[in-house]
């Protein structure tokens, strides 16, 4: 293999890896999850999921 087909190769995955760490990270902030506000009107809960 060549320097630039090691270096195509080397590149490719570079790129593959920072795509699924966008990925994982987008995922990962889409989660259903619920807000508990507590204040001096009670206490509010806000679900963010489905």
């Amino acid at each position: 293999m060549t320097r630039n087909g090691l270096y195509a190769v080397i590149a490719i995955l570079l790129v593959a890896i920072v795509g699924f760490g966008i990925y994982t990270y987008q995922q990962k902030q889409a989660q259903p999850g619920i807000e508990v506000h507590m204040d001096s009107q009670g206490i509010s809960v806000n679900g963010t999921g489905s």
